[in-house]
């Protein structure tokens, strides 16, 4: 539990892996997820390290794994919902996966190829059956070809035509021809104006819209096509024809010169259409049986070459020794995992049949570790809030486990309502019960998975505004009078309610008000005409209480951070600073309405002094303007406002001085320390000092190295930089977030008023 409010103890551990059974140590390390592995080849490229042929071919059966899912998906075939965790596989079954896979993929290829064939074939003959079936009404022959005699096709619109009639065509002897096809319904328009601006009105358009859908054979979508029939005269005009018809990706197909023909086509056109039919629900039922033969594996392998490809990744962060037989790989370990680590380490190298044992080293660094919070499915929502706005520094104080207080907390004081809240506490429960199950786990829905993710942040809400709406005594917009009124209003009746038929409080009025109610607000401010004045008056103080007293603890929280890493002149130099200029300002700003609320009564209400005038007039130096709230307190907050301007100055200049000083006294001091460094070489001192620095992860070396370091490197205009930039946003983060508090008490209105007007909206 101590790794909740603080990041684990981390420490450097050295792995020397044997070449024979790297594999499977790493993939034990992956199991029990204990470690973080370092990168000992950072100059060398991705592409030149040794196990790259590994990734490749691990990239590979992903991408055959993906077309499977692809497919599978597209069949609609359930995947196995059971929970499946298989170990990665070692690397003498790899090629038998990869060959399953492979296989499997030149199958599915080849058939889905021949599918699409059919599906295309089936799909000209059926737009060539529409086709012959419409352009049967579009032309009709008035007689039999003669064979001694030219005859032409009738066209009795063709007399309408202003610019070419039946008899000039008999005149020119001109060979009349016929192109036919189907074109999607948007272009015909365009297509229409263009075959009439290119031929010059030598062509005659008729077309008809198809009944139904068609499948677009390029996008696989279901469009509106048209059925046209083009006649024309002269070769020339027909090549311009063809052309524009390539260009509006147009389906030609041949027109039949006699119905004899026209019969003969759409009968064999009928018979194929039916094979076709027949051969492709074969052909569907093939592959549905080899993708279902598929989806019984094709999790489990997806797994294990995940599985594989971070194994052989992890490996090509490792270092060679010199006679390649040994991997040497460095890890972030925790303190306390050192001995599973261990234990890991023996029985990969037991498994993979190993004579030389695979063992780790503890090493000093003076590298800062990397952070590392253990949480269990109740924290890692609240964890996950807070890393959103940056993941704490190693070894410093988490402030999650305050934040599964403090966020559902505050959410319920801007949505403090007894009825919502058990809503969303039900619904929250729900989740939580059946958090087990694998289709709220496993849903593609992204909005679902944030819910269903944060079903403990969304439970702690309800119950906390639960709690809100007992104390603001609201249910769906309404009162609940459970213990009874403090106030009775017969006594007002006569002092103005008759007068104006309104219900103003007023505890001054004798006999009204006869005490307190026992949990909440009592329910009858909700008649109240002043009810709004009220409420706002109770809800923005709360909320500015609330939020100092919440900024006042995050401060707080930095004394620990200060006592755990022995930076003692923090205190003086940082947080008392800190403390003074928000306790000074703000903190006395929650003394004045604890103040007002504790030494004026309700008959004192009329003439007592404004508090906000109060605190505008601290920071102008005009303490006399006003009423006061107790003797002495101009002078008080004179002295208030200084001690809060001057700690600003300490808490920009103290931190870069005395580091400065402490820079510059190590020259002076540097006998004494030789001195003292000698001295603690006693036997006894020697290794209890060692006992100690194991602890920490460092050695005496290390220390005196680190030290050395941070005296070459310590640059006074970067610690001032930062420094500076510090004050400022603590500073101004005081007013900011004081002021941001407010939002508190405005979101509550809000959300009160807009539930009181939709109860107002409601028929009696």
């Amino acid at each position: 539990m101590g790794s909740l409010f603080r990041s684990e103890d981390m420490c450097l551990a050295q792995l020397f892996l044997q070449s024979g059974s790297a594999y499977d140590c790493v993939s034990e390390l992956g199991e029990l997820g204990l470690v973080e592995f370092r990168d000992l080849n950072p100059s060398v490229s991705s592409f030149q390290r040794k196990f790259v042929s590994e990734i490749k071919r691990c990239e590979e059966m992903e991408r055959i794994l993906g077309f499977l899912l692809r497919e599978i998906k597209k069949e609609d075939i359930p995947l196995p919902e059971e929970e499946v965790n298989p170990a990665a596989p070692l690397p003498k079954h790899v090629m038998v996966i990869m060959e399953q896979l492979q296989r499997l993929e030149l199958e599915l290829s080849e058939v889905t190829r021949n599918k699409e064939k059919l599906q295309k074939n089936l799909l000209e003959l059926t737009e060539y059956t529409h086709m012959l079936h419409i352009t049967r009404n579009f032309v009709h022959r008035s007689a039999e070809r003669e064979p001694s005699q030219v005859q032409y096709e009738e066209f009795p619109f063709l007399e309408k035509e202003p610019m070419m009639d039946y008899t000039s065509m008999q005149r020119l002897g001109a060979k009349l021809g016929f192109i036919s096809g189907l074109i999607q319904r948007v272009k015909i328009e365009a297509f229409e104006r263009m075959l009439w601006r290119v031929c010059k009105g030598y062509t005659i358009l008729n077309y008809s819209e198809v009944d139904g859908f068609l499948e677009d054979p390029d996008t696989g979508e279901p469009t509106r096509s048209v059925v046209f029939l083009i006649s024309y005269w002269g070769d020339q005009i027909g090549q311009k024809v063809k052309k524009i018809c390539d260009c509006y990706h147009c389906h030609l197909y041949p027109y039949p010169n006699s119905n004899e023909e026209r019969k003969d086509v759409v009968e064999g056109l009928r018979t194929r259409i039916q094979d076709l039919h027949t051969v492709l629900h074969r052909t569907e039922d093939y592959l549905r049986q080899v993708l279902i033969k598929a989806s019984e594996s094709v999790y489990i392998w997806v797994i294990q070459v995940k599985k594989m490809k971070a194994i052989y990744h992890i490996l090509n962060l490792c270092s060679f020794d010199v006679t390649n037989k040994c991997l040497i790989a460095e890890v972030w370990c925790p303190v306390n995992d050192l001995p599973a680590l261990r234990r890991a380490l023996e029985d990969a190298s037991r498994k993979s049949g190993s004579t030389v044992p695979s063992f780790v080293n503890r090493i000093p660094s003076s590298d800062t570790p990397p952070t590392l919070i253990r949480t269990t499915k109740f924290t890692s929502g609240f964890q996950n809030i807070v890393d959103a706005y940056g993941v704490s520094s190693y070894r410093e104080v988490n402030p999650a486990p305050y934040t599964i207080i403090t966020f559902p907390f505050l959410f319920a004081v801007m949505f403090g309502d007894l009825g919502h809240g058990i809503i969303m506490a039900l619904f929250a429960l729900w989740m939580v019960l059946y958090e087990n199950d694998r289709k709220l786990k496993k849903t593609r829905n992204e909005i679902w998975n944030i819910f269903f993710e944060g079903r403990y942040i969304i439970l702690l809400m309800g119950i906390f505004s639960v709690y809100t709406g007992l104390i603001y005594n609201d249910c769906f917009s309404k009162s609940l009078n459970l213990f009874g009124s403090g106030w009775n209003v017969r006594a007002m009746y006569d002092h103005g309610v008759r007068s104006n038929s309104f219900l103003a409080l007023d505890p001054n009025v004798t006999g009204v008000f006869n005490g307190p109610y026992p949990l909440g607000i009592d329910p009858i401010w909700n008649l109240a005409s002043n009810r709004l004045t009220f409420l706002n008056s109770y809800k923005m103080k709360m909320s500015v209480i609330v939020g100092i007293i919440h900024m006042t603890f995050g401060v707080v929280l930095g004394v620990f951070n200060h006592l755990h890493f022995r930076r003692t002149f923090n205190l003086y130099l940082i947080f008392i600073p800190e403390l003074l200029f928000l306790l000074c300002l703000f903190g006395y700003l929650v003394f004045m309405i604890i103040y007002k609320w504790l030494f004026f009564t309700v008959r004192d209400s009329q003439t007592a002094p404004s508090i906000l005038i109060h605190f505008i007039n601290m920071f102008l130096m005009q303490g006399d303007s006003s009423q006061p709230l107790y003797p002495g307190q101009s002078g008080f907050q004179v002295f208030l406002v200084l001690v809060a301007v001057l700690s600003v100055p300490v808490l920009l200049l103290g931190k870069p001085l005395y580091l400065y000083w402490q820079h510059k006294g190590r020259d002076r001091l540097g006998m004494y320390r030789g001195y003292q460094r000698v001295r603690r070489s006693s036997e006894e001192e020697l290794s209890l000092m060692h006992a100690h620095d194991m602890e920490e992860g460092t050695s005496l070396d290390s220390h005196s190295s680190s030290s050395d370091s941070q005296s070459e490197e310590f640059d006074f205009a970067d610690v001032f930089l930062h420094q500076s930039i510090h004050t400022i946003e603590y500073c101004l983060g005081c007013i900011s977030n004081t002021a941001s508090y407010l939002r508190l008490w405005a979101l509550s209105l809000a959300h009160k008023t807009h539930r009181n007007q939709r109860s107002s909206l409601q028929p009696a």
